[in-house]
């Protein structure tokens, strides 16, 4: 599948806001053999073209990230004064002959008397170190150890200085080195990290992991790191790839900046959308609601069609045995029937279209069956195997479709948890569930993903894992006729996709701080190393996909609703990626003279109007994106309306005529959309507010005229 993800995903390392610095390939810690400074040596390559040259000077082949350091060959504890060799106990006399040997052989005779080794054989010291005792008494000090024979009458304790250690530069230097980088693997220690697993013998592939992942080292360069949700088992979380916990990517973050903020009478909190979908009804499933069963078929089609495609959670080869299995209950028990019944709810609801599309007062597709596929959830909900965390994961892909984001996120998080309990040893796990594992791991993290980029809840701590988890690679093959096909291009596609994404938040928009409004980039020096990083992975994420599936950048109409979504997705990526020059642009306009600042904000508004201008495409993905795409629309469209309030800006726009067009077909869109949720019917009031001011700003300005 390495056709999906061409490139590797980026390291910590690319994470370094402060030094612009960013390479995809892992730095590696050779602990070979801890005491030798010789042996550490953090090294990296650089993949990416436009990443030779730090533009602040940093470089990670400089200094101690590369160098290594040799021994001197002596004893840094050595000085230069008379050694005397003195008995360990002061009682025996001298006598000719040598200490025993090492390996317990006599000794060579010798004229020089030697001390009996019948006592403890305490490490000798050197006579001219006198102890603390002799030293007040101005007394002469014998030297012998443990006591001095002055100590031993007096019955006193015998104190020794250490001996001076005499260091030349070298010395100093190497122990500075090593200084540092016991720091560095201290810093990994504390953060979680369990250095016993990693010998000293360990193979260089092995210690790349292990420095891939080491939030210790991000620490060390000078990173944020993210802060861990409240299922986490390691400590801190080093992964770039995952939604920071603090961000601005958010629609209603863009309230803050200059001119977008003139758009709105009163200022609005961005945890308002959270707080009115925390308060709002509960679902209503009803008593009444039968289920009928004489079109099953058609719906288990539909889902393997048009819904299987977005979650691939699913196997085809064995969906005839769950069938029966319910069956067999009533679909009344079971993970089978709780899995059967909600894929009938999920097929019903992707044969009839966007929800938005169904009449307000009847209820949604496919409700039926989801109300008696969550009378059976309590009882999965406590058990702990991976078909119930299955259904977990398709009861909240049918909330997802309802635009229920926070019932969503609540069954996400259960379903999280025990995922978390199930991967976080080996064995819980049976080789027949592997890959289905799989599928359920990856779906909680992009569901998790999307919801995180636009609500700010709580994390459930299922991203420890991704830096191990492999992807997907199909289900096997049982002998039993498929009811499908195991569809997983697209969900391999999305997988890299929304790890750029939730990368492109956490290097650009993670806050500085938990009550901080504003990202931590915050000038076009530190913006541009960054988003030439990140817009050459979205391209290169492009380039990887399949030819099926692989859609065309032009304004080409799609019939294909995968390469619709797919394209949606890309630009939207895109649009966030250039983002910030707009809002640098609109907080100083003349920092649009500059000719790339220019050419990225040209980058952003194409990317937006890319998104806007049929707006109807967005039905497309309307199972999975219908609340997080609404949210993005409402996005792209505050930032082209700050933009024609900027001469600069307005000029990379399209004429203002096409421009009130397209606005006013997102305000129509969105007038549809108010009934799924209080988020969205904020979020509809709000912009047709935005746009009845911006339209008296320009008249205003003098840059409008009535007809």
């Amino acid at each position: 599948m390495a056709c999906v993800t061409p490139s590797p995903d980026v390291s910590p390392v690319s994470a370094a806001t402060t030094n612009g610095q960013f390479p995809r390939d892992s730095f590696c810690l050779n602990i070979s053999t801890l005491p030798d400074a010789g042996n550490f040596v953090l090294k990296s390559a650089l993949k990416s073209p436009h990443l030779l040259e730090s533009p602040n000077g940093f470089s990670p082949t400089s200094g101690f990230l590369t160098g290594t350091f040799k021994k001197r060959p002596r004893n840094m504890s050595q000085s230069s004064g008379t050694d005397r060799e003195m008995s360990s106990d002061p009682t025996h006399p001298q006598s000719n002959g040598a200490p025993p040997t090492s390996n317990g052989s006599e000794p060579r005779a010798t004229t020089k008397k030697r001390p009996s080794t019948d006592t403890i054989d305490y490490p000798r010291r050197r006579a001219t170190i006198a102890c603390e005792i002799c030293r007040s008494r101005k007394s002469r000090c014998d030297g012998t150890r443990p006591k001095c024979r002055l100590c031993t009458e007096l019955n006193a304790e015998c104190i020794y200085r250490e001996p001076g250690i005499k260091l030349d530069a070298g010395d100093k230097l190497i122990l500075e080195h090593l200084n540092r980088i016991e720091g560095l693997l201290q810093s990994n220690l504390t953060n979680g990290f369990n250095l016993s697993t990693h010998s000293p013998a360990a193979s260089n592939s092995t210690s790349d992991d292990f420095l891939a992942r080491s939030t210790g080292n991000m620490a060390a360069l000078g990173m944020v790191q993210p802060i861990n949700g409240i299922g986490t088992w390691n400590s801190t979380s080093s992964n770039i790839s995952t939604m920071p916990k603090t961000h601005t990517t958010a629609a209603l973050n863009l309230l803050q900046s200059p001119m977008i903020r003139e758009l709105v009478s009163r200022p609005y909190d961005p945890k308002i959308l959270l707080q009115l979908e925390m308060n709002r009804e509960s679902i209503c499933l009803g008593t009444s609601l039968g289920v009928d069963l004489s079109n099953t078929g058609a719906y288990v089609q539909a889902f393997f069609e048009r819904v299987n495609v977005f979650y691939a959670c699913l196997n085809p080869y064995t969906w005839t045995s769950y069938y029966q299995t319910a069956l067999s209950r009533g679909f009344r028990e079971g993970a089978e029937s709780c899995i059967v019944l909600l894929v009938l709810a999920l097929g019903h609801a992707g044969s009839m279209g966007s929800i938005s599309q169904q009449a307000a007062d009847k209820d949604p597709p496919g409700l039926a069956y989801f109300a008696a596929a969550w009378s059976l959830l309590p009882s999965l909900m406590t058990k702990n195997n991976m078909l119930a965390a299955q259904c977990q994961i398709l009861a909240a892909a049918y909330l997802v479709y309802l635009v229920r984001p926070v019932e969503a996120w609540n069954v996400l998080s259960g379903a999280s948890m025990k995922l978390q309990l199930l991967l976080s040893a080996p064995g819980r796990v049976s080789p027949a569930e592997e890959e289905l594992s799989k599928r359920v791991y990856w779906n909680a993290l992009m569901i998790e993903s999307d919801l995180l980029a636009e609500l700010d809840l709580p994390h459930s701590g299922i991203e420890q894992f991704e830096d191990t988890f492999t992807l997907p690679t199909g289900f096997e093959d049982i002998g039993t006729e498929p009811v499908g096909r195991d569809e997983l291009w697209y969900f391999l596609a999305e997988i890299a996709l929304r790890r750029l994404l939730n990368r492109v938040s956490s290097m650009l928009y993670q806050r500085t701080s938990t009550f901080s409004k504003s990202p931590s980039v915050t000038s076009v020096t530190q913006l541009d190393p960054l988003v030439l990083e990140l817009d050459y992975q979205l391209n290169q994420w492009y380039a990887g996909l399949p030819p099926a599936m692989q859609f065309p950048l032009d304004r080409v109409p799609l019939q294909n609703p995968v390469q619709t979504v797919l394209r949606l997705r890309y630009f939207a990526c895109r649009t966030i990626i250039f983002r910030p020059y707009i809002l640098l642009v609109l907080q100083d306009e003349s920092l649009a003279m500059d000719s790339g600042v220019q050419e990225n904000c040209h980058k952003c508004l194409e990317a937006c109007i890319r998104q806007l201008e049929y707006i109807t495409a967005h039905h497309a993905g309307h199972l999975p994106y219908l609340f997080q795409g609404a949210l993005s629309i409402i996005s792209q469209t505050l930032l082209v309306m700050g933009a024609t309030m900027c001469p600069s800006l307005s000029a990379l726009l399209p004429p203002p005529a096409t421009m009130d067009d397209i606005i006013n077909n997102v305000i129509h869109e969105m007038e549809r959309l108010a009934h799924l949720a209080p988020s969205l019917r904020l979020s509809a009031e709000l912009i047709q507010e935005a746009e009845s001011k911006r339209q008296m700003w320009l008249r205003t300005a003098g840059l409008k005229f009535e007809n």
